[in-house]
Order: C-alpha cells, then structure tokens, then sequence
C-alpha cells in the first residue's frame, strides 16, 4: 500500500535553502550517517536552483519483456498513474537501477509533473527528450539523457514505497535537498536536529571563511581550536571578537 505523502513546513524549506548540500553531508556525518548522496544525480542543467522537498518515491526494475512494454504505460500501475499522486512541492526521486541507456521520463511526463508543482526530479537513471525536458523548466537531476524509452531496460513496479536510488535507501517523506552537487538525503525523524545543526554549521563555516579572506592560517581554524571557538562565540553574540 502507497505511503500518503505529507507536507513540509514552510519554515523547513527556508530553513533548508540557506544550507548546501555539502554542508549537509558533513552534518549527517556527524550523526551518524555516511550514506546520504545519492550517486548519478547531476543538475541537467547549470543554474538550477537548490530545493528542498519530501521525497515521492517511484521503483523501477531490470525489464521483463511481458511486463516491460508500450502497453504497460496505459496500466493503473505506471507512471501517468504516480505522477498523478504525487502533491505540490514533493520532489519525486525515481530509482532507476542506474540505467544509462533507457529515459525514465520524457517531455509531456515532465510537463505534467510541472504542471502538478512537482518542485523537481531526482533520479540514478537519465531521461529521453531532453531538449523538450529543458524546456518544461522542470529542474531535473539525473545521469544524463537517452534515446530509447524506459521499458528497453526497465519495468516501472510501484510508487510511494522504500526504493533505491544512487545506492542510497530513500523512504517516502524523507526530505532531499538538492543543488548543484547534487541530491542528499535527510531522514524524515532525523528533520529538526539536522536542519538546528546545519543552520548553525553554515554559519560557522561563514564565519571561518571571513577569517581566511583575513590572512588567518587554516590549522587551528578549521576544524576551530578551542581559541578559535571563543573567538567564534564573541563574533555569534556581538560582543566584538577580535576581527
């Protein structure tokens, strides 16, 4: 049975647009969890915009020739189906094995997908009509672009359910920031302590790069020193550290 897919905060999403993914990687890594980057998913296009959304999960699987056909398309379980599903603002994150050599989606489903407010699509495998897709101006991640449709190499099976994609397990809700290194994922009960700790990384980080425009030595800095973390904690609380 299909997970309901829930709304994300406002607040969240502010929260999580001032933080790069890079930054994230760090924080979870900190927590705990080193497998948050989903491989293969590389902006199509320079300049798209970092977003933040609850992940809507669609599953792939190797073709089966009497599954995998032009036929299956017109199916109720198929993606014109999950497209359909899938709420406003969701990003939808499509495990696609890491095929290369067969489009998940083309031009008219990425116009749909626009049209519904999908904020975007991330997903290990390519897509097909890729100047058709650039133009919808749906910011899509993904391994690139491919001729022939999905069903030369993949089965589509379900949506809104545990998928794999980029070698990283991605649940319905978990939230995915995306930018221009590519797409990370926060677990959903993981939310608020990640985004308290990632605000405040950036703003470290922010800091610690005023201090190298300045001439400071990176040992001592970076990773802070307990000299540095006091300087730090003055700079937070406008108490005028030594600048």
């Amino acid at each position: 049975m299909a997970t309901t897919s829930l709304p994300l905060d406002e607040s969240v999403i502010k929260a999580l647009q001032g933080v790069t993914t890079a930054t994230l990687t760090t924080v979870l890594l900190k927590h705990g969890l080193r497998n948050v980057w989903l491989r293969g998913t590389r902006p199509l296009s320079p300049g798209q915009p970092r977003l933040v959304g609850r992940a809507f999960t669609l599953r792939f699987v190797p073709a089966r020739e009497d599954l995998a056909t032009p036929a299956s398309w017109g199916s109720p379980i198929s993606t014109r189906a999950a497209i359909e599903d899938m709420p406003a603002g969701c990003i939808a994150v499509v495990g696609a094995l890491g095929v290369t050599d067969a489009g998940i989606f083309g031009d008219i489903l990425c116009a749909r997908l626009r049209k519904r407010g999908v904020a975007g699509l991330v997903t290990d495998g390519v897509v097909r009509d890729v100047a058709g897709v650039l133009g919808t101006g749906l910011p899509v991640w993904c391994q690139g672009a491919a001729a022939p449709a999905s069903v030369a190499g993949l089965t589509f099976v379900g949506w809104q359910e545990p998928i794999d994609c980029g070698g990283v397990a991605v649940f319905p809700n978990d939230v995915i920031v995306v930018d221009q290194d590519g797409a990370v994922l926060i677990p959903a009960a993981m939310l608020d302590e990640v985004i308290a700790a990632s605000v405040e990384q950036e703003r470290l980080e922010g800091w610690i790069m005023q201090e190298v425009e300045r001439g400071m030595p990176l040992p001592g800095l970076y990773p802070p020193n307990d000299e540095n973390k006091a300087r730090y904690k003055a700079w937070t609380e406008g108490e005028g550290a030594d600048r």
